[in-house]
């Protein structure tokens, strides 16, 4: 199994890594991919450019060969639809079952996504909850692919909902811009590597944050 991580990484935090490298763990993943968005369709354009933002990734994850960038959005022109992204995988791992993290906020937005249906032709949704979260109200779209079985996920390529308790780091890569705009320390909120990177190309500093 394959996991999916996609955000716009700017810059990258230990709230991203440490879940995707819990979700390695917990399901047993070959890798985690974290696919950088290029052009978001949801939100405002990245701060950082694409090159310095997979650059920050490279840093952040020099020492866990189980993750892996994978540039796939910045790489296609366009909008950065995760429809395409994962019909895109599909074709290159045909026989791997696919698993796309999704925050719960991530998910009751996913309604609003390009041709989200179709998400479930080529992956597996895994919502990612805080401990003691209360059960999803799902209409019957969801409710019909939902399951408690972790076990449906590696027997099926792709068109389960599962959700899924990880430790959540309350970081915010908003949060994150605005101590450096400020001139405030980040430090234990990012890599060291990172946060000398930003410093050394001046990211984030004397510009409006939102």
């Amino acid at each position: 199994m394959i996991g999916i991580f996609g955000g716009t990484f700017d810059p990258v935090h230990y709230g991203h890594l440490r879940s995707a490298l819990e979700v390695k763990e917990i399901f047993g993943l070959e890798e985690v991919r974290l696919i950088p968005s290029s052009q978001p369709p949801h939100r405002s354009q990245p701060h950082a450019t694409a090159n310095m933002r997979v650059q920050m990734l490279n840093l952040a994850i020099a020492n866990q060969p189980d993750l892996t960038i994978d540039t796939r959005e910045i790489d296609r022109a366009g909008a950065s639809y995760m429809v395409l992204t994962l019909e895109s995988l599909r074709q290159d791992f045909p026989d791997q079952p696919l698993l796309l993290f999704v925050g719960s906020d991530a998910f009751s937005q996913l309604t609003s996504w390009y041709q989200w249906q179709r998400l479930f032709d080529f992956a597996h949704i895994v919502v990612l909850t805080r401990p003691g979260f209360s059960v999803l109200q799902l209409d019957e779209f969801f409710a019909v692919r939902q399951t408690s079985d972790r076990e449906q996920l590696s027997e099926h390529l792709s068109g389960k909902l599962y959700c899924q308790p990880i430790t959540q780091l309350d970081i915010s890569a908003t949060a994150i811009r605005k101590i450096f705009a400020d001139r405030r320390s980040p430090a234990f909120l990012l890599p060291d590597a990172v946060i000398a990177y930003i410093s050394q190309n001046k990211l984030y500093q004397a510009q409006i944050v939102h």
